[in-house]
């Protein structure tokens, strides 16, 4: 009897353990990308360059799809040119979940 309920207590929570583990594998990558712009941005997106934090995610990925497009490159550009797509997507959804 024991045994069966605990059994069935796993089994219940199993659904909920599953949900934490994607949400913090959505937010990793996204965290771990962004620290290459702590050092002029600050760590919590508002450092002595622009403010990050709190912008939308489509005005960020709008911004440094425009960088890459610049010529000469500048410091920004290089950065900008060096991810994909997805990779600026998820660095634009973690700054725009920062609080302003």
């Amino acid at each position: 009897m024991n045994r069966m309920c605990c059994s069935l207590i796993a089994l219940a929570m199993a659904p909920a353990a599953a949900l934490a583990q994607t949400t913090s594998a959505v937010e990793v990558p996204g965290r771990l990308l962004a620290s290459n712009c702590f050092q002029c941005h600050g760590t919590n997106g508002s450092g002595g360059f622009e403010r990050l934090a709190g912008m939308s995610s489509s005005e960020i990925i709008k911004e440094m799809q425009e960088m890459r497009r610049e010529n000469p490159p500048e410091m920004m550009d290089v950065h900008a040119r060096s991810y994909t797509d997805a990779q600026i997507k998820l660095i634009a959804d973690y700054f725009a979940k920062l609080a302003r």
